[in-house]
């Protein structure tokens, strides 16, 4: 009895219809990021391991996937690492390369190694799935694509704010309004482990902080408990918790919790730069708000902090996310190389989309227009026209076989095919063609000379 297929949990299969609603949000996307000025590259799936091992903390390191060596790579291993059953230890001798986990850290490698060649400040842009060893749910998967802006080479706050303007685009040209930009920043959560007395565990703080809306305020109290965080530290930062009011007034809250904070303060007019400018600029379409317990548990974040929520009525994690990072390169030896970086979450996207039904109605049909088969000369004549049509960007296809009407018709509808075309004996005599309008049920006859009429007329439709 063959053996039932399937795939790996985490991951998926897409349809035709499915590929061309990613496609849209996609060419979307990339629209956007060629507009702000960036520049497309592509780095390869796998990275050797002492490339990504180490730059995203504990639990990032935990979700990476190994890729085995090749060969009798067991062999190679001596007895007492192996007895030891350490996967640690186990893990280097069995294993040098790894699946990128995201597209930030293969990209600051991508600079370093390239350096001679770049011309600074440096905007690329990068479409590519990354693959997460992480638990599946909704929303979140095993393999995904990332699309991603990062700029190097420029410290000046201006980046923050274009940032925010290409979110608010992107968003509005998707029909995906009333999303929320979320900011804080990694120097205000240095300055906030500092005052409550716990620096040398801002990591262990900042994890357990960026599960705020997962896990909720009691289950951040218990991780960090768990982590070590004192119950007095813990209870200096519930104000944190409960910040109200405008962006400004919240600012003017953090300013006073952070008196005796410079790295804190710090943090404090950096944000106060970018709201106020991006008040002045204007939004198209999304909101800007302060969240002071966002953390975005990436130990490479040194700045600014985004992260995207879809529109409140959706039930769903982050649509994108990003920060600045001060010297994500110097981890490859280039030093004193800032940069700024913002991700899309594809898939996320995809799903608060098909939610709220906000995808173009013409998105996934496979053909505008289907030629019906009655014999060798009825298809030749059709081939012409459709030449003609597929030079004016209609999608176009002839049914294959000379079949009864019937089964034409009935593939023509499971297509969902708006049009058919018919070109018969009486057809061939007169020389012209019938299109029958799938959806209102009416057609109408074309002289074969009226090309430019039909496309007219087909046109206005389909647009």
């Amino acid at each position: 009895m063959a053996q039932k297929p399937s795939i790996p949990k985490g991951t998926r299969d897409f349809s035709p219809a499915e590929i061309e609603k990613r496609n849209f949000i996609v060419q979307t996307i990339q629209k956007h990021f060629k507009n702000f000025g960036f520049q497309p590259i592509e780095t390869p799936a796998f990275e050797n391991s002492e490339t990504l091992m180490g730059k995203y903390g504990d639990e990032g390191d935990r979700l990476i996937f190994k890729i085995l060596n090749s060969g009798d790579f067991i062999s190679k291993v001596d007895d007492d690492t192996y007895n030891s059953k350490n996967s640690k230890s186990l893990t280097r001798k069995i294993t040098d390369k790894a699946l990128r986990y995201d597209l930030t850290v293969p990209f600051a490698r991508y600079v370093v190694m390239h350096q001679n060649e770049i011309d600074f400040p440096f905007k690329r842009y990068q479409i590519q799935p990354v693959w997460r060893a992480d638990r599946p749910q909704k929303g979140r998967f095993r393999e995904f694509y990332q699309c991603d802006a990062d700029v190097v080479g420029a410290n000046s706050l201006l980046q923050e704010i274009e940032f925010i303007q290409l979110y608010d685009a992107v968003f509005t040209d998707l029909n995906l309004k009333k999303a929320t930009i979320k900011l804080n920043n990694r120097k205000i959560l240095s300055g906030i482990a500092e005052v409550i007395g716990e620096k040398h565990r801002l990591v262990d703080f900042t994890v357990a902080l960026d599960k705020l809306d997962k896990i909720g305020k009691e289950g951040v109290v218990n991780e960090m408990l768990k982590k070590g965080i004192s119950p007095v530290a813990i209870e200096k930062a519930q104000p944190l918790f409960s910040l109200t009011g405008t962006n400004s007034e919240q600012l003017e809250q953090l300013k006073n919790f952070l008196k005796d904070s410079k790295e804190g303060l710090r943090g404090v007019e950096d944000l106060a730069f970018i709201l106020d400018a991006a008040a002045e600029l204007g939004l198209i379409s999304a909101q800007l708000t302060l969240d002071v317990t966002l953390a975005r548990g990436l130990n490479y974040y040194t700045g600014t902090i985004f992260e995207v929520a879809p529109p409140a009525e959706i039930s769903m994690g982050s649509i994108g996310g990003g920060g600045r990072y001060d010297d994500l390169t110097g981890i490859f030896g280039l030093k004193d190389m800032s940069g700024i970086g913002i991700s899309f979450g594809l898939d996320r996207i995809y799903l608060v989309m098909e939610e709220l039904g906000l995808f173009p109605d013409n998105i996934g049909r496979p053909l505008d227009v289907l030629f019906l088969n009655f014999g060798e000369q009825e298809a030749m004549a059709s081939l012409k026209l459709i030449g003609k049509l597929r030079k004016e960007d209609v999608k176009v296809d002839i049914y294959p076989d000379s079949s009864k009407m019937q089964k034409q018709m009935k593939y023509a509808n499971k297509r969902n095919v708006p049009f058919i075309v018919i070109i018969g004996d009486r057809e061939l005599a007169d020389n012209s063609f019938v299109v029958k309008n799938m959806s209102q049920g009416d057609q109408k006859t074309y002289d074969s000379k009226d090309f430019d009429g039909f496309l007219q007329d087909l046109k206005l439709f389909l647009n």
